[in-house]
Formats: C-alpha cells, structure tokens, sequence
C-alpha cells in the first residue's frame, strides 16, 4: 500500500510539473504573439498615417492643414472636394480620369496578352539561342529606364505620335515589361505539364494550347500583372510628363501637378482632395483581385 501510495504521489507530481510546464509554454507564446502583433499593429498605424493625413486633409480648410497634425478637422469643409473636382481649368477632375482610362486600359490589355505569349513560349519551347533571349530578357529588367527615354522620344517623333497615348502603350505591344514576362516564366516553370501533353496528343495547336490550358491555369498570375500594371500606370508621372502636351489629355497624374502654382498659395485641401479620389481606382481594383493576386505573387515567387 504504502508504495502504491508513493507511486501514485510521483504520478501526480509529474503530471502537476507537466501541467505547469504547459501552462508556461503557453504563457509565454501569448506573451510573444501580443508582441508581435503590438509591433504589427504599430508599424502598420505609423505606415497608414501619413494616408490618413492626407485623407482628412482634404476636409480641412487650406489654413489648418500645415497648422495641425490632427486627423480630425477643427473646421468640416467641403470646399476641397467641390473646388478641386472643378479645377482650374475649363474641365472638370473627370475629364483627366477618362484620360487616364484611355491608356491605362489598352497598356494593361497589351501587356498582359504580349507578356503571356512571349512567357508561353520561354517556357515551353526550345527556341534557337534561348538561354542568350533569356539573359536579354533579364538584362532589359536591370536597364535603368531613364537611359531609354531620349531614344524613345525621338523616335515616336519621327513618328508623330507626340501628343497622343500611343507612346504610352503601344510599346507594351512587344513584351517589353521584363519583369512580367520573367514572372510568368517563374510560374508556368512549376507548372506541370501532363494537361499541355494531352492536349497536344488530341490535336491541339500551340494557341488552341495557350488559349485553353495555359491561360485558365495562368489565371491568378495574369490578374497580378494586370494589378501591378494597372496601378503603376495609374501611378506614372514622368511618362505622361514627356509625351503630353495638351491639358485637354492630361491624366491624373498631371493634373494634379496642374494644381500646384508655385507663384501663389496652393490651394492643398483641393489638391489632397483630389489625391484622396485619385488613389479610389487602384484600391477597389486591388479588393476586387486581391486572392488572385496573392496567389500570382506566392506562386510565381517560390518557383524556379
């Protein structure tokens, strides 16, 4: 008795250091979570203050904006968004976001139908010289863009595009976006290809191929590089800065520097007004695709 008394009192002493040690462990993984998660937490509200500054900016009246680091306005005002989207023009904001539509569409349809082709055929053709097409293709990605914008300016005025969007998009035509095409490569290389084979095997061309097996499975890659085309459009500035001269075709981008005199006071709460509703697009469109783009990022990252 007395040893089934000692062992029993082992037992549970065990079990008693077990359950501490647990509780412990456990202790201590909340404590690291609610660490992380306070880092988290704070690095994300120091990265989004700056946005909502500018949001709540924009309904402030133009003497409290510089004077005040608050988000909340002493002052609720209108005046930016009603006299921003006006402009100082004879169009309204709306006029510059068809602008902007005009060419942001057909760049991003361009690039995203040229950039799969040209991947298509990277990585499942062995074509003469592909590892010297493919160093070119990477060599395109490292050239720092500013070195080709003499060339292509004077060439699209030999062509007289200049004041147009064709400059803007039509060299998206030919693929020349390495970077999506090199993204598309990464992707369809971890891909297998037992569905392209049957294909073939029923008579399938390389487009019926491309079209009704590459594509579908391409899905969630193609949408991330029409995201990352689509913002970065709607983003650009210098592009448009070169090849439009006429206020009646500036984008967003340009209309907003329209804004700024730098003779008199800018008027900022217009200007941050229309900033506010100039960034509207890229973040609908990204919610909208934010899986597929997720999922095409991912998996394009951790393929080789």
């Amino acid at each position: 008795m007395t040893d089934q008394a000692t062992q029993n009192q082992t037992v549970n002493y065990t079990a008693m250091q077990i359950n501490q040690e647990v509780k412990r462990t456990l202790r201590k993984e909340r404590i690291n979570a609610a660490i992380r998660y306070g880092v988290l937490l704070l690095t994300g509200l120091i990265m989004l203050y700056p946005l909502a500054w500018m949001v709540s900016a924009a309904f402030k009246p133009n003497y409290e904006i510089f004077t005040s680091m608050s988000l909340i306005p002493k002052e609720f005002s209108w005046d930016g968004f009603i006299n921003g989207w006006k402009t100082g023009t004879e169009y309204t904001f709306a006029r510059f976001f068809l602008n902007t539509f005009a060419y942001v569409i057909p760049k991003v349809i361009l690039t995203v139908i040229s950039s799969t082709i040209v991947a298509f055929g990277f990585a499942r053709f062995d074509i003469p010289f592909k590892k010297f097409w493919f160093t070119t293709l990477i060599a395109t990605i490292l050239l720092p863009q500013s070195v080709l914008l003499i060339p292509q300016y004077l060439m699209f005025r030999e062509m007289g595009m200049l004041d147009s969007y064709m400059p803007l998009y039509l060299p998206m035509a030919f693929a020349t976006q390495g970077f999506f095409v090199f993204m598309l490569i990464q992707f369809l290389r971890g891909l297998p290809t037992d569905m392209e084979e049957a294909a073939m095997i029923d008579g399938c061309n390389s487009f019926q191929l491309l079209w009704y097996i590459v594509v579908p499975i391409l899905k969630p890659a193609i949408i991330s590089v029409a995201l990352f085309q689509f913002m970065w459009s709607v983003n650009d500035f210098l592009g448009p800065l070169i090849y439009i001269s006429s206020v009646e075709k500036y984008p967003i981008a340009l209309a907003l520097k329209l804004s700024i005199d730098v003779t008199e006071g800018a008027q900022w709460n217009e200007i941050l007004a229309m900033a506010s509703i100039a960034i509207v697009p890229s973040i609908v469109v990204f919610l909208i695709a934010q899986n597929y783009f997720i999922e095409g990022v991912t998996a394009g990252g951790v393929k080789g």
